[in-house]
């Protein structure tokens, strides 16, 4: 079979560039309405795209620095129970945090969207370094309890996904029962961090198991990525960096004792596409003018948890602002190599975030992109992609009319669906039972 790419598409109603939503045009008075949302996904649908992607935080932090892209505006769980209903195809995957929930709840609710859903759900597996705050917790538990704590969070919820036979609900009616009891059965779960009977208040899901996602580059973050989930997200803006981390992941998922074809390796890009060089670059240079470069300065402080106040723009941020940071995310990482390997500025630095946070950027034609992506693709350095659209809604109409159908031409890129759940398209097995 010829491996197609993988496209889902990271769903930013106000547009991946900060403050590209103050471009005409922008619908940014619909936010956090459904319609807008629905036009969207529509569109991505109609261009045969894997799968929508609501990423979420649960706390105000980056909102009350006027960052109006990484915010909770549409919470994920209730936001694509409604684009279900306005969708058929297209798969919906949504993030709910190990950190600050608990797994019975996040089983019911992802086998909820999943039945809802006619088989189309994913959960993005993330861990929160922000929030607690929110939910009673005095401190943030350090990076490598929290990634103890997920990994045990996904056991309990596949578990849970499992405590009903497939065939459990049989519907009969002459002997009046809608389900054969016998065919579920309680988990006893006892770990480190939960104890959760069972079983599960509702019939196994669709898919057997939602689509598992995880975002993270970092080693703990590889580690649990590679060991229980379907895809991985990834930041990854150097084409070599990627190939070493392509490798690296598909090297940990064997070692595991899972196949790597199976796992699909999905980074960013953020592409600006037009039908010349120059309508590109003016649209970029656009997207640019928008910016305030004192609310960047706070949002990238904010992400690297350091003072700023003090730098001057036209320098880099020295590099033991970074030694400052304990446990660097890969994320911070990225703003590291930037300012001390590649010694860009400080306003340079909040430009390159505010387009991209961390993923590549691209602004060109149909082909030109193409060609980027297909280098990629084949050399390989991913098995596709997460497209950010830079801003919506025209920014990700011409994803969808333009780059979508020069990868189809291509032959990289599906041009209709072969199959109605998202294991389908991802090309995945289901999973059978655990028990």
């Amino acid at each position: 079979m010829t491996r197609m790419m993988v496209l889902t598409t990271f769903v930013m109603p106000l547009g991946y560039h900060r403050n590209s939503w103050c471009r005409q045009g922008s619908r940014a008075e619909e936010v956090p309405g459904l319609d807008l949302l629905t036009d969207i996904a529509r569109t991505a649908e109609n261009a045969k795209l894997d799968a929508l992607f609501f990423g979420d935080v649960v706390h105000a932090t980056p909102t009350l620095r006027g960052d109006t892209m990484m915010n909770g505006f549409y919470e994920p769980m209730t936001t694509l129970s409604a684009l279900a209903a306005r969708t058929r195809h297209i798969g919906l995957i949504g993030t709910l945090s190990t950190s600050l929930m608990d797994p019975y709840n996040v089983a019911r609710m992802l086998a909820s969207l999943d039945h809802l859903s006619a088989g189309r759900a994913g959960w993005n597996i993330v861990t929160s370094g922000d929030g607690y705050q929110n939910f009673g917790f005095a401190e943030v538990p350090d990076p490598a309890q929290r990634y103890r704590r997920a990994q045990e969070f996904v056991e309990v919820v596949k578990q849970l996904w499992d405590s009903w036979s497939d065939d459990a609900v049989v519907v009969d009616r002459s002997e009046r029962r809608w389900l054969d009891t016998a065919k579920l059965r309680k988990i006893d779960f006892a770990g480190d961090y939960f104890t959760v009977e069972g079983p599960l208040n509702m019939p196994r899901p669709p898919q057997g198991h939602p689509v598992l996602v995880q975002a993270g580059s970092s080693g703990p973050g590889m580690a649990l990525g590679t060991s229980v989930a379907d895809a991985i997200y990834t930041a990854q803006p150097d084409f070599d960096q990627a190939v070493s981390f392509y490798a690296s992941s598909k090297s940990m998922i064997a070692a595991n004792g899972r196949d790597p074809d199976a796992v699909k390796i999905i980074p960013g890009i953020v592409p600006v596409v037009a039908s010349t060089q120059r309508e590109a670059d003016e649209i970029a240079a656009e997207l640019s003018s928008f910016l305030d470069v004192e609310q960047g300065r706070l949002q990238i402080a904010g992400d690297l948890k350091v003072d700023l106040s003090d730098l001057d723009l036209d320098e880099p941020v020295p590099a033991e602002r970074f030694d400052q940071i304990p446990q660097r995310s890969s994320r911070q990482e990225i703003y590291r190599r930037k300012s001390v390997d590649q010694e860009l500025s400080l306003r340079d630095l909040i430009h390159d975030r505010a387009r991209s946070t961390g993923h590549q950027w691209i602004a060109g034609t149909p082909a030109t992109i193409a060609d980027r992506m297909q280098k990629w693709f084949e050399t390989p350095a991913c098995d596709g992609f997460n497209l950010n659209s830079p801003y919506n809604p025209e920014g990700f109409e011409r994803i969808c009319s333009m780059l979508v159908p020069e990868l189809q031409n291509r032959g990289l890129f599906r041009t209709e669906y072969e199959g109605t759940q998202l294991r389908d398209h991802l090309g995945l097995a289901r999973p059978g039972l655990q028990f």
